[in-house]
C-alpha cells in the first residue's frame, strides 16, 4: 500500500479511554478517527474528528461508521459482532480484527474451550448453569475456585472467588447469569503480552508484569522481572494465541506464571489494553498506533523497548460517584521521567479507572520505578 496523507479514516465502534488514545495515536500518522459511543461527550470526542452517539449495537450507529470510514474496528468487547460484520458485508468494509474473533472472545466459555482444542495451556475449567453445576466443579477442581460470568466482565466485576460450597448461592446470584468455573491457580506472578497481527506479519511487545487488587490492574512493569526461560515460554504461548485468531489488530493476552514456571492463559483482548499503556513512552510504536498500522494493512511499526517503564494507575478514591477533579498532581508534573494520562471522564466512582502515570527511565531500576510510581499515585485523591 503507498502511504498517502491525508491518509485513511478508521471507524470505532466505543469512544472511551482506549478511542481517546487510538485519537491521540492517529493525528501525526494523518489518520482520521470517527467513534460510536453511548454516552454523549464521550472521553474520545475531544480527540477524534466526530463522536456519532449510538448504542454498542446500534446498526444506523455503525451502519454510519462503516460508510465513512476505510476499515472498522472496536476498542470494547461490548461492541456487537453480528451488526458488525453485516454492516462490513453491505458497505463492503474490512471488520478488524474479524467479527468471528469477537465472538468468541466475549463468551469466556467458548474461549476456553477454543484455546484448550488447539492445546494452548491455560487453567482447568467447567461450564456453571446452577448451583449443582457450581458444586460439581468445585469437587472436581477443588476448592476455592474461581467464578467467571461467561460475557461481560471487566475490571473485576463479573470474577468471584468462591472458597467454599456454602457460598454457592450467593456467589451465583453476584454473577448473575451463565458462568464459568476456573481452577484458582498458584500463581508467582501475572504477565501480559501485546501481540500485533498485521499484513502477513506477526509481532509483540516485550513481556509485562502487571499487578492487580481485587482483579483490577493497578499498576504494570515492563520489562516483566523474570528470567529469561519464562520469557520465552510466555512469548511462545501468546504468538500461539495470535495463529488461533482471526482479524488484524493489538490483542492484550493475559498470562499466569505459575510456581513452578509454567505459563498458563487466562484471558484475551482483542484490541489495545491496560497492560500495554506503558508502550507510549516505553516503545517506538505504542499499541495505539500500532493498531491502527495493523487494521489499516499498514507495516508494523518497532515492538523494541526503547526504556524500562512502569505505568500507575489512577483509580476512583470516592465511595459514591461525584464529578470528576483529580488533586495534586503537581509531584507528578515536577517529576521529569513522569508522563500523566487522562481518560476525559466526567465522573468518578469507586475505582473506576480515570487515567494513569507512567515513568520511563533508562537509569533507574524497575524497582525504583515502581516505588516513586505508587508514590506519586498517592500523592492525588479524587476526593
Amino acid at each position: 500500500m503507498n502511504h498517502r496523507t491525508p491518509a485513511a479514516t478508521v471507524g470505532v465502534v466505543g469512544g472511551g479511554q482506549l478511542g481517546r488514545m487510538m485519537g491521540e495515536a492517529a493525528g501525526p500518522l494523518g489518520i482520521e478517527l470517527l467513534v460510536s459511543d453511548p454516552t454523549p461527550d464521550c472521553p474520545a470526542a475531544p480527540i477524534v474528528r466526530e463522536q456519532i452517539v449510538g448504542e454498542f449495537d446500534d446498526y444506523d450507529a455503525i451502519r454510519e461508521l462503516a460508510e465513512r470510514a476505510d476499515v472498522l474496528t472496536f476498542e470494547i468487547e461490548l461492541a456487537d459482532p453480528d451488526e458488525m460484520a453485516r454492516v462490513g458485508e453491505e458497505t463492503d468494509t474490512p471488520v478488524h480484527p474479524d467479527p468471528d474473533t469477537l465472538r468468541t472472545i466475549q463468551d469466556k466459555l467458548v474461549q476456553n474451550r477454543a484455546l484448550a482444542e488447539a492445546g494452548v495451556p491455560l487453567p482447568a475449567f467447567r461450564r456453571v448453569d446452577d448451583a449443582d453445576d457450581l458444586r460439581d466443579a468445585g469437587e472436581e477442581l477443588g476448592w476455592p475456585l474461581m467464578l467467571k460470568a461467561r460475557e461481560g466482565g471487566y475490571d473485576g466485576r463479573g470474577n468471584r472467588p468462591v472458597d467454599a460450597p456454602e457460598e454457592i448461592d450467593e456467589a451465583l446470584d453476584e454473577i448473575g447469569g451463565p458462568a464459568l468455573a476456573e481452577e484458582l491457580v498458584d500463581f508467582e506472578r501475572e504477565l501480559a503480552i501485546m501481540g500485533a497481527v498485521g499484513d502477513g506479519e506477526t509481532d509483540a511487545y516485550p513481556v509485562t508484569e502487571t499487578i492487580q487488587r481485587e482483579e483490577i490492574l493497578r499498576e504494570s512493569v515492563a520489562p516483566a522481572r523474570i528470567d529469561d526461560a519464562v520469557r520465552d515460554r510466555a512469548r511462545k504461548v501468546a504468538f500461539d494465541v495470535l495463529d488461533l485468531l482471526d482479524g488484524r489488530g493489538v490483542y492484550g493476552i493475559e498470562l499466569f506464571e505459575t510456581d513452578d514456571g509454567d505459563i498458563l492463559v487466562n484471558e484475551i483482548a482483542p484490541r489495545p489494553h491496560n497492560s500495554g499503556h506503558w508502550t507510549i513512552e516505553g516503545t517506538r510504536c505504542s499499541q495505539f498506533e500500532q493498531h491502527l498500522r495493523a487494521v489499516l494493512g499498514w507495516p508494523l511499526g518497532d515492538t523494541a523497548l526503547r526504556s524500562p517503564a512502569v505505568t500507575a494507575n489512577l483509580l476512583g478514591d470516592v465511595e459514591s460517584p461525584r464529578p470528576a477533579e483529580l488533586v495534586g498532581t503537581d509531584s507528578i508534573l515536577e517529576t521529569p521521567e513522569a508522563s500523566l494520562h487522562w481518560y476525559g471522564k466526567h465522573e468518578v466512582r469507586p475505582l473506576r479507572k480515570m487515567g494513569h502515570v507512567t515513568l520511563a527511565d533508562d537509569e533507574h531500576g524497575r524497582d525504583a520505578l515502581l516505588s516513586r510510581a505508587r508514590e506519586l499515585v498517592d500523592d492525588v485523591t479524587f476526593e
